[in-house]
């Protein structure tokens, strides 16, 4: 198993009350998405062709009158409603529905991403996936979590011998995509659509490496936070540690080792 963390910083601070404030939200907004998963929801297209639905909104109209009510002085940066004092030191990244065409199709691997940014980079993530019952939860640097227990990654020798995931490659540009195809030559099996749900997964050592093109921060901040805090890393397709202020490809792996060797491999 793997447990070597890529953020040095050791100066966080204290997690605990931000957490917990965190898994509040997710108990109330976690019904909400089960309970509308049980219904076809009203579907509507946004600027760039992707779908949005009422529970989307719903629930991150929630969380932002929640944090807005408990820290007033934290940013917030949410898919659906956008940015809200971006460059404080705190900033609440949101995610409503993660997989949301997923969720419109019943497919069960939708979730939402709650994530606490701090300086600009990843530092608390929650991974909740109400569906199955699970809920990720981690802490840079630190630890991470599935429903309450420890999880680590699980290293691997090289993309050769990987797990991979990818939520969907239609999402790659042309040179993206074939950099994917190099992964794609050498991986032995490649799980596709798992959206959320497959970065949990690495978090807790079932994969080895998730690869994914067109992300924005809120769909990755609370993710790179859980695989960091489980002893993973998460960066950009050229190894670039990811910030508020970036969007594109995302890979991540369960050792240095095996993330260092994919890079080189799609380079």
């Amino acid at each position: 198993m793997s447990r070597t963390t890529t953020n040095t910083n050791t100066d966080y601070p204290d997690h605990h009350h931000f957490l917990e404030f965190a898994e509040g939200m997710s108990d109330i907004t976690g019904k909400i998405l089960l309970d509308a998963s049980r219904s076809v929801p009203n579907v509507e297209f946004k600027r760039d062709a992707s779908f949005v639905t009422d529970t989307d909104k719903l629930i991150e109209t929630r969380l932002r009158e929640m944090i807005e009510s408990e820290y007033p002085d934290h940013g917030i940066y949410g898919e659906e409603f956008g940015d809200k004092n971006i460059n404080a030191e705190f900033v609440w990244v949101l995610d409503p529905i993660d997989g949301t065409a997923q969720f419109i199709a019943g497919i069960p691997v939708f979730g939402t991403l709650i994530s606490l940014a701090w300086r600009g980079k990843p530092f608390i993530g929650l991974i909740d996936h109400p569906a199955t019952s699970d809920r990720w939860t981690g802490v840079s640097g630190s630890f991470a979590k599935r429903n309450g227990h420890p999880v680590t990654t699980n290293a691997c020798m090289g993309p050769d011998s990987a797990f991979v995931t990818c939520s969907n490659p239609d999402f790659m540009s042309k040179d993206e995509h074939e950099r994917f195809m190099r992964l794609q030559s050498v991986a032995p099996y490649i799980q596709y659509g798992g959206s959320c749900f497959s970065y949990g997964l690495l978090a807790s050592g079932r994969t080895n490496i998730a690869i994914d093109a067109s992300f924005e921060p809120f769909d990755f901040f609370a993710c790179a936070a859980v695989i960091d805090g489980a002893g993973g890393i998460l960066t950009n397709w050229d190894g670039d540690e990811v910030s508020l202020d970036w969007s594109g490809g995302i890979l991540a792996a369960g050792d240095i080792n095996c993330h260092q060797k994919t890079i080189e491999l799609i380079a």
